[in-house]
């Protein structure tokens, strides 16, 4: 005899009517009713959502990396050490992602290329966003933002506002180090230099670990999150040029071939220069 009555399922809440659900939570609804493909063909689900989870995960990117430049800039090291490990396994996450996205073969994605217009990860704001908090800054880089006034203002506050990588410069100052008055005061809206009196302070913190342990362990926090950063990278070059060879990008640039000299460009320089010295 059936029972009108649903029993409860291990206990577990089934009515939703007047508390929040895990949908409701998460805006479930806005989030999986955003994939909208131009094309017919079956594949370019699997484009839309790469890229679309690739925007959240950058998201949470930022969220930590403006709060690791906080703790920097307050000499409260300890929280932005564990930000700065979030963030290398959130480009562990990035660079594994690729993994999927090289499953599309160049047939695939020949049919829904035409459809994608000039649209490209070359226009992503949050990206450069990135770029620009880890140091890698370029002024003419806004245009590209010109046509969305949020993102432009965002993008351009970042590229006057100093780097993560500077405000760890900052604390080689504070410990003592004699840094270069124009390194302190150089231009924020500049990509990263090479400086001797950055290299030998890095220097002397890795040939004393103990007696300047926080500044080595931040160190090699950077040092991480650059190398897995150059992973990934790597694997964008690669994955483009499975796909598509070497024509250019949707967004005009040179497709791998700029994506190749991407790969020459280094975040924190003296962080790897200095090895060679140990």
């Amino acid at each position: 005899m059936s029972d009108d009555k649903a029993a409860p399922w291990h206990d577990a809440q089934t009515d939703f009517s007047t508390s929040m659900s895990y949908g409701d939570y998460l805006a479930l609804d806005q989030l999986l009713s955003a994939q909208h493909p131009c094309s017919p063909d079956h594949n370019e689900m699997l484009f839309i959502v790469q890229h679309q989870t690739s925007e959240l995960w950058m998201k949470l990117m930022l969220h930590e990396l403006h709060a690791v430049r906080i703790r920097l800039q307050h000499n409260d090291l300890p929280p932005a050490f564990k930000m700065l490990a979030r963030v290398a396994r959130i480009m562990d996450q990035l660079v594994h992602a690729w993994d999927v996205l090289a499953t599309m073969t160049p047939t695939e994605y020949s049919a829904i290329r035409p459809y994608l217009g000039s649209s490209s990860g070359f226009q992503s704001a949050q990206y450069r966003e990135v770029e620009f908090i880890l140091g890698n800054k370029n002024p003419a880089l806004l245009a590209v933002h010109a046509s969305h006034p949020v993102a432009h203002a965002t993008l351009d506050a970042a590229l006057h506002a100093p780097s993560i990588y500077d405000a760890a410069i900052a604390l080689l100052a504070q410990a003592g180090f004699v840094i270069d008055t124009d390194r302190l005061a150089s231009s924020t809206t500049l990509p990263t230099v090479a400086n001797a009196s950055v290299r030998q302070a890095w220097l002397a913190v890795y040939r004393d670990p103990a007696a300047y342990w926080a500044l080595y362990e931040l160190a090699e926090k950077l040092v991480d999150l650059e190398t897995v950063f150059r992973t990934w990278r790597f694997r964008h070059a690669t994955t483009v040029e499975r796909i598509i060879g070497f024509k250019p990008g949707t967004g005009g640039t040179a497709g791998v071939s700029y994506l190749r000299k991407m790969l020459d460009v280094v975040l924190f320089p003296e962080l790897f220069e200095m090895r060679t010295a140990l």
